[in-house]
């Protein structure tokens, strides 16, 4: 078969300490699994189940990367999130079952046009002009989950500039991440190449040209990106 114009090779992830790539089939995404950024948004978490937007594969950009503005936007905020990737397939399957398909955990940000998103949920529409764009997670390398262990009390902070933005622990989260797979497998027919970015806690915030963001957790390889001055600024060191 002949393409009319080249494909693209999909976007992957770098695994820590190994020469492979996670490649990325689908990028799910936890909506307000953390209390006090729900109600740092004005919501509050839906305790009957977890919920989910999307963001194309497109949208992934690597830790390190200088990204532009978000276009169309005047309100660009970030999201430090825990990054969760499959190994294995699962549907409708238990919350015991869920975690043996995990591969690995990474840091990742959730890059947001606030006000778009804003304008979908005031007028019921989706949210995908908020959510789904160009370098609109950024995510990285990860690392398998038999290196990390357990998910628990590991802090999950956000820095911008060198300031404290976000500071929590993923043990804040309100569905677990075995409780989370389970939950979308009964959805959709999970399996490699699927990766799930598990909301994020309060603190959330808008970024400016020229600002540097730098998300840790512990155990795992921070995830960095810079926000592109304006022509007419300095250059980024």
């Amino acid at each position: 078969m002949t393409y009319l114009f080249p494909a693209e090779p999909p976007k992957t992830v770098p695994i820590h300490d190994d020469s492979a790539a996670y490649p990325i089939r689908r990028i799910f995404c936890v909506g307000r699994n953390y209390a006090a950024h729900a109600a740092e948004m004005g919501g509050e978490v839906d305790r009957e189940a977890p919920w989910y937007f999307n963001k194309a594969p497109y949208s992934a950009t690597l830790s390190g990367a200088t990204i532009d503005y978000a276009p169309g936007t005047e309100n660009f905020h970030y999201e430090m999130e825990l990054v969760v990737a499959l190994r294995a397939e699962i549907f409708e399957g238990s919350v015991d079952a869920a975690q043996d398909v995990v591969f690995g955990y990474g840091c990742g940000l959730d890059m947001t046009r606030r006000d778009l998103q804003q304008v979908g949920k005031d007028n019921r529409r989706p949210w995908d002009f908020g959510k789904d764009f160009e370098d609109g997670a950024i995510l990285a390398p990860l690392t398998r989950a038999a290196d990390f262990g357990s998910v628990g009390e590991q802090a999950i902070q956000l820095r911008q500039n060198g300031q404290i933005k976000q500071d929590a622990t993923l043990a804040d989260m309100v569905w677990s991440v075995p409780e989370v797979i389970s939950h979308l497998s009964h959805y959709y027919h999970l399996g490699p190449g699927d990766v799930i970015m598990t909301g994020t806690p309060a603190g959330v915030g808008p970024v400016q040209r020229g600002d540097r963001l730098e998300g840790t957790i512990t155990g795992l390889t921070p995830v960095t990106v810079k926000i592109r001055n304006d022509p007419a600024q300095p250059p980024l060191d």
